[in-house]
């Protein structure tokens, strides 16, 4: 005759049941809280990338237009600086947008990211601290490369989309892979 042990045939329990803390965040914290986070950060940093492409693109908040961010690139290193202004200004400007909205939020960020890489790589010499420094630009590139592992949050268009509605961080380290890896290829092209 088997014998039955107490812990083959006693009901499992959870880790709350046990009285035991689960992982996550805590009965007090509101998970709408962390998503109003996100989309704090996705609309101040995606307005503001869309803000500084509008500067390249039409040359509104006192920004150069295409032909003085063309000769900027120039200057900087990078050859067909005009290709490179519609290049940047296309990609500050669509992919602020698409942040700040919560769209392709890997892609979005990580157009950010690859653009915010060879800005640090122009002001990099000009010490930490502006206005010659590279402070913001840093602090860009790792909100752009922190929103691509994340992901938006609830309050964004993902939401809406079925392969990105459960964003994955797999998702958002491939992206910032492509990120960097493209970031790194405009880098060789510069003199």
């Amino acid at each position: 005759m088997p014998s039955t042990s107490p812990s083959t045939t006693a009901p499992t329990s959870t880790a709350a049941e046990r009285g035991r803390p689960t992982p996550g965040p805590s009965a007090t914290t509101s998970p709408h809280a962390y998503d109003a986070g996100l989309l704090l950060l996705r609309l101040a940093l995606g307005l503001t990338m869309a803000a500084h492409g509008s500067q390249k693109l039409f040359g509104w908040f006192g920004g150069g237009g295409l032909d003085g961010t063309g000769q900027f690139f120039t200057m900087s290193g990078y050859p067909a600086g005009d290709a490179m202004a519609v290049v940047a200004g296309l990609t500050e400007t669509f992919g602020g947008l698409a942040l700040a909205a919560g769209l392709l939020t890997p892609l979005a960020a990580v157009a950010i990211l690859g653009t915010m890489v060879n800005a640090l790589a122009v002001t990099w010499g000009g010490g930490f601290f502006a206005p010659k420094g590279s402070e913001y630009e840093l602090l860009l590139t790792a909100g752009a490369a922190a929103l691509a592992l994340t992901g938006p949050g609830r309050y964004a268009v993902d939401r809406f989309l079925p392969v990105l509605r459960a964003h994955r961080l797999a998702y958002g380290a491939a992206a910032v892979l492509v990120g960097l890896v493209t970031a790194g290829v405009i880098l060789l092209l510069r003199k």
